[in-house]
């Protein structure tokens, strides 16, 4: 078979023959008048010599016959003007030769001869002239022709378009190279008819076939899309059109299209596809309405949540008139605005009653975001839409509270106190919920000892020296749990500030633990520690809990990896900084490794429920509490921070003296101190109650019990001869160990009553605000007797 890819070689050297002959004899650009004259007067001494060279200088026969080739060799090479010389040359040669070198006149032949050359001559120059100007445009048309073709293959190849064509009569089968790059086909050799299928997918040969055979019937123009056979490379995709010719008769007789590689378009579409589908999965698994419309505000996506709403089929729901479903109360105003926000083409919000499918008017929350397509064009709108529903429903009765407060000012303003209570209280629960399963794993070492060293103890109970020392072991378990319940319970508790002067930089030593279960193993904790010996007047709870808040904020911001650095140092104020006034400071900072703040968040980090978090993973307080916490301190808090290199929250604490270290009278072991007294022991758990019992035995003090506060006041009735009471402060029977206090303040003023609890609730935060001692679960004989020995010298 022919390769058409192949062009003759005789054909192509005679091309590049011609070429030559062309450029030499009739240059693209006109000589210069120096080379042009040069060639003229050789022209005329080349006539001038073959003449001589033949005929010698004896005869006139021939005089100007020589000078015809070199007028019309100077008129193609010079043009018409550089070839009249030649043609003069040769008329005053034949004069000279005929006998103006002796000075004899021409006879009247030789004038006419002369007259006749001269008018040869000017035709030879006009014809020579007319052969010039169309070998020049031949030579142009050459030349555009050339780079036609050029540019075309240059097209074709960047554009991956493989022209081929297909002799019906002959069977040839012509591809250019792009077409066999195309195909993964060699770039040589013939291609046949059979060879095809090998380079057609199996699975798509067939669906070739058939589209080749409906274009030769006339049913359909050739256009077909299959994948390759060679998957070396992956999936590859190749799109072919084409076009029958037919004869006179309607007989087809060849094919001809191209091909072009169209796997990137391909992929680009399944990635579209995947995309898509992603899309409308996250859109439907959303618990709000959310929609996409065209210009003019016809729908073209909803969601499923859209579609429950509407409780119509989904086309249904892409065409229901929402104006069907509107309250009329609230129709009018959200037309209205419906139409102005989508006539401005900016982001608008629209709020109004909804009738579901069910029936229920339900308040619903829009936001309408105008889309652009990728030149930047208005393509339409994207919205979403939530049930307000109960939020309203709240902000109702949030009004009829108002509405009451003139009647109930104090009951609404305690309600208040307690909702502030309460959010804060979340806060730390949210808090401690990072703590959880660090927490877990500590009391179970912790549980590990204590039950393996009693377990020991009571196996060997006649070993003394290994029963001292897994009572030793049980003890130091049992202390490391009681920190560590002290400091959940610091976190925990709802009680107002209580400030104390405390160092900070042992706060935060303490701390250390906990916030290392805060951040997880994938984050870094550093302490650098300068405050030293400075105090400030704060609440430890608090001061602790403001502190986890920074360093979960920092570890949100972090990605894993990075670190969290606190630092303290002193500083000093010159002059009024924002809140702080002059003075000396101690400032506590948390530095991350994250992402920054830009200047508009920094702005309003610490406003109530602000977040930048996504919703559900913050609740907008954090730094809320650390910034009530401050001020309330008598500080301030300070954000630095650089988008992409992380930030820097700071706590300024006033520094305060150190409180003084006491009397040493009063570092008396409190034991040894105890006078022996009648103590009734009221608490409810008999387990505890014996244990307590015990510890007060060991003191010197009799002991009297009771299980509730009603029983305790029976016992109190019968036995006066008790001085003192000692309380749990969680009791059954509705009265805590507070109510107790309380009546006894009462009915007996001067009977010291200590009270003691373990749990975190609203009587334990009484007990600590009132005036008795308090002791918290668990606690030591050493605990114990400076309670007793507290509340008898009070």
């Amino acid at each position: 078979m022919e390769n058409k890819d192949a062009p003759s070689l005789v054909s192509e050297e005679q091309g590049r023959i011609h070429g030559l002959i062309s450029a030499w004899l009739i240059p693209p650009v006109p000589p210069p008048a120096p080379l042009c004259a040069l060639a003229a007067l050789i022209g005329v001494g080349m006539a001038v010599l073959i003449r001589v060279a033949v005929l010698g200088l004896s005869s006139g026969v021939g005089a100007t016959l020589p000078f015809f080739p070199a007028i019309m060799m100077v008129t193609l090479y010079a043009g018409w003007r550089w070839g009249l010389v030649p043609t003069l040359g040769g008329a005053v040669f034949g004069w000279w030769l005929w006998g103006g070198r002796d000075g004899a006149r021409l006879s009247q032949d030789e004038l006419a001869t002369v007259v006749i050359y001269l008018i040869c001559g000017a035709m030879v120059v006009t014809v020579a002239e007319g052969l010039r100007g169309a070998m020049r445009g031949l030579t142009r048309t050459r030349k555009d022709l050339d780079q036609a073709e050029t540019r075309l293959r240059v097209t074709q190849t960047a554009a991956g378009v493989g022209p081929w064509e297909f002799d019906l009569e002959t069977g040839e089968l012509y591809f250019s190279p792009a077409a066999r790059r195309n195909l993964g086909a060699p770039l040589e050799g013939p291609i046949r008819l059979a060879d095809m299928a090998k380079y057609v997918h199996p699975d798509d040969q067939e669906m070739a076939r058939e589209r080749v055979r409906a274009a030769l019937a006339g049913s359909e123009e050739y256009e077909v899309e299959y994948r390759l056979a060679d998957t070396s490379q992956g999936e590859r995709w190749v799109h072919g059109r084409g076009e029958v010719i037919r004869d006179e008769t309607g007989k087809p007789t060849r094919m001809i299209g191209l091909n072009f590689d169209v796997t990137n378009r391909r992929r680009a579409e399944e990635q579209v596809r995947e995309s898509e589908a992603r899309f409308r999965s996250l859109a439907d698994s959303a618990p709000a309405l959310m929609w996409t419309t065209r210009p003019g505000g016809v729908r073209e996506f909803v969601n499923q949540a859209y579609v429950d709403f509407a409780g119509l089929s989904y086309d249904e729901a892409l065409t229901l008139d929402w104006r069907s479903r509107l309250h009329p109360d609230d129709l009018p105003n959200i037309l209205k605005a419906q139409i102005e926000g989508e006539a401005s083409l900016k982001p608008f919000s629209l709020e109004g009653r909804y009738r579901r499918a069910d029936g229920e008017w339900r308040w619903l929350k829009s936001f309408s975001q105008p889309r652009l397509d990728s030149s930047g064009a208005f393509s339409g709108f994207s919205g979403i839409a939530f049930d307000i529903t109960d939020a309203k429903r709240a902000e109702e009765n949030l009004t009829n509270i108002n509405e009451l407060l003139s009647e109930r000012a104090a009951a609404a303003v305690a309600e208040r106190d307690a909702a502030q209570a309460q959010l804060l209280q979340a806060q730390k629960l949210e808090a401690i919920g990072q703590l959880t399963g660090g927490v877990a794993h500590d009391f179970n070492n912790l549980l590990t000892v204590v039950i393996g060293a009693l377990d020991v103890v009571a196996r060997h109970p006649d070993d003394v020296r290994r029963r001292e020392r897994m009572i030793g072991a049980a003890l130091a378990a049992a202390k490391r749990g009681e920190k560590l319940t002290q400091h959940l319970l610091a976190f925990a508790r709802r009680q107002p500030l209580k400030p104390e002067v405390r160092r900070v930089d042992g706060l935060i030593a303490e701390s250390e633990e906990l916030l290392k279960r805060a951040l997880g193993d994938a984050y870094g904790l550093k302490l650098r520690l300068g405050g030293g010996v400075r105090a400030a007047r704060i609440d430890a709870g608090q001061f602790e809990a403001a502190l986890l808040n920074l360093v979960v904020n920092a570890r949100d911001a972090t990605p894993p990896g990075g670190s969290v650095t606190i630092e303290s140092g002193a500083v000093t104020i010159t002059k009024p900084r924002g809140e702080l006034e002059p003075g000396a400071y101690l400032k506590v900072s948390v530095r991350d490794t994250g992402s920054g703040m830009d200047a508009a968040t920094i702005a309003r980090a610490v406003e109530p429920f602000f977040t930048t978090k996504p919703p559900g993973e913050g609740t907008g307080l954090g730094l809320s509490q650390v910034y009530g916490f401050a001020r309330q301190s008598g500080g301030s808090v300070e954000i630095e921070s650089v988008v992409g290199q992380g930030s820097t929250i700071s706590l300024l604490l006033p520094v305060v003296e150190a409180a003084p270290s006491g009397d040493p009278a009063l570092k008396a072991d409190p034991i040894r101190a105890q006078t022996p007294s009648r103590v009734l022991l009221v608490e409810d758990d008999p387990q505890v109650a014996e244990l307590v019992e015990a510890m007060l035995s060991d003191l010197g003090h009799t002991v009297v019990r009771a299980g509730g506060v009603e029983d305790a006041l029976s016992r109190l009735d019968a036995d006066p001869a008790v001085d003192l009471v000692l309380s749990d402060v969680i009791m059954p029977g509705g009265k805590s160990g507070v109510d107790l206090a309380e009546q006894l303040a009462a009915s007996r003023p001067g009977l010291p009553v200590v009270l003691c609890s373990g749990y975190v609730g609203g009587d334990q935060s009484r007990a600590r605000a009132g005036d008795w001692p308090f002791i918290s679960k668990p606690f030591s004989l050493e605990t114990l007797a400076q309670a007793l020995a507290q509340a008898r010298a009070s």
